[in-house]
């Protein structure tokens, strides 16, 4: 199975100069804890609504002047549409992530995996396997 078979297609991104609360009205409306952030056209971050608590919320920032750029986590891991999906598990689970974006060979985003797809889709012994994984606490 690939990963073209199992994620979200498409995904709603935003700019790296998309201010805080534009972005988590945006998380709250579409139902979503993370929003690919994107810059001319290409994949160059994250963000979620940890991001936003811990990074900009708990640190004591401007909440109201801060952008996506300020509280993404830059170094993204992605993967292809075309990769198995076995391999973006190990992915997750080596990251410990929920959510992987899902770019082409441009960086461009063309969809998302998230932990809720794969444990729909696939089987229940490798679901339950990248829950463990993603789920252990962080040291």
């Amino acid at each position: 199975m690939k990963v073209k078979d199992v994620m979200h297609k498409g995904a709603i991104c935003v700019e790296q100069s998309t201010p805080l609360k534009e972005i988590a009205k945006r998380m709250r409306e579409i139902d979503v804890g993370a929003l690919p952030v994107r810059a001319d056209g290409h994949l160059v971050g994250i963000i979620t609504d940890r991001d936003i608590t811990c990074r900009a919320v708990a640190d004591s920032g401007d909440v109201s002047r801060m952008t996506a750029q300020d509280v993404m986590t830059k170094d993204v891991v992605s993967c292809s549409a075309d990769d198995d999906i076995a391999e973006a598990v190990k992915i997750m689970e080596r990251k410990r992530i929920r959510r992987l974006p899902v770019t082409d060979s441009h960086k461009a985003m063309v969809g998302m995996l998230s932990l809720g797809d794969v444990s729909h889709k696939v089987s229940k012994n490798l679901s339950a396997e990248v829950l463990r994984a993603v789920s252990a606490h962080h040291h």
